[in-house]
């Protein structure tokens, strides 16, 4: 059973979540489960504008959150499947 998530898109500013909530909403909405670091990228810049003038270190945040939460599995691209990095998903 899918948990029911509700994140709203926010045009105004900064969203009032913090970097590991973004990627776990991230990857717990996206269909397969799953994501890559560029693709959770991807998905907040989408839904948050206000990263696209925040500089870079929204981007060491969320590999760093990543990292170092342990909620956040790597699971290795599979070895036939053509990309880069490994995919993450939400223990």
């Amino acid at each position: 059973m899918k948990p029911s998530i509700k994140i709203e898109k926010n045009n105004a500013g900064k969203p009032p979540y913090s970097y590991a909530m973004l990627i776990r909403y991230a990857i717990e909405t996206s269909p397969q489960r799953k994501m890559t670091l560029s693709d959770i990228y991807a998905w907040i810049l989408e839904r948050y504008p206000w990263f696209e003038s925040a500089g870079t270190g929204w981007k060491n945040s969320i590999r760093h959150n990543l990292s170092l939460n342990k909620s956040f599995v790597r699971v290795p691209r599979p070895i036939n499947e053509p990309g880069k990095g490994s995919y993450w998903t939400v223990d």
